[in-house]
């Protein structure tokens, strides 16, 4: 039976604890039977509405807070095995295992302001989709966010920040200038255009092209509303 790259570094990390676990406990332990790991999606579509079962209880103020027990925090010193990658705001506002309604090892997740793409959000996405396998990206703009506000200020003042902030909104600004400014609902605007733009990128980005082509990673958008709790897929 051929060995697929998970189960070969599942079984890499498996065999690491146990030697640890051989050391360190006494012969008494191995009496205390293994977590069986729990199931979950194996594709993008039963992940997706994972996420949107999760983020409805979110929003009815009636999370579950799913995998949180001992049994499952022993399950995960053993490996990780997610079933979805979010690229989401830094914002403190937009947790996504709170948003989700997920837990422990559910979500492997990134975080950067805007969710602008740098070298470091690239190898970690391609980690997750090349090495744990997930099959889902999700990419989640939010409402009234401080990063596309900035470069929407930058764009109709012509001023962009200088330092670290000013490179985030250089980021964002071809979208805001791609984007038409319909006034009131031109920062919303952008949030949108920002999250279609950030997959779209993700879709033909080197490492991943190929995993979604042969259907083996899905990269959608999104937005969360502050107001709803609401996710809205773009």
């Amino acid at each position: 039976m051929a060995i697929t790259r998970r189960g070969a570094l599942r079984a890499s990390l498996l065999g690491g604890v146990g030697a640890a676990v051989a050391t360190a406990a006494p012969a008494s332990a191995w009496a205390v039977p293994m977590p069986t790991p729990a199931p979950h999606p194996q594709d993008a579509a039963s992940a997706l509405r994972l996420l949107k079962e999760g983020n409805r209880r979110w929003r009815r103020t009636a999370s579950r807070h799913p995998h949180e027990g001992a049994a499952r925090r022993a399950e995960m010193a053993l490996g990780q095995d997610p079933f979805a990658v979010v690229l989401g705001c830094a914002d403190s506002r937009v947790p996504p295992e709170l948003v989700f309604d997920r837990g422990l090892g559910d979500l492997f997740t990134i975080r950067s302001a805007g969710q602008v793409l740098d070298s470091s959000v690239l190898g970690s996405i391609s980690y997750a989709a090349e090495h744990l396998e997930v099959p889902l990206v999700v990419v989640l703009g939010h409402a009234l966010c401080g990063a596309v506000t900035a470069a929407v200020d930058a764009h109709r003042t012509g001023e962009v920040p200088h330092g670290h902030i000013g490179y985030l909104v250089e980021q964002i600004l071809p979208v805001v200038e791609a984007t038409p400014d319909d006034g009131d609902d031109f920062v919303d605007a952008c949030v949108r255009a920002n999250a279609d733009h950030i997959a779209d990128q993700l879709r033909e980005d080197d490492d991943l092209r190929d995993l979604v082509d042969a259907g083996r990673l899905d990269i959608v958008s999104a937005r969360y509303d502050l107001e709803t709790s609401r996710v809205s897929w773009l």
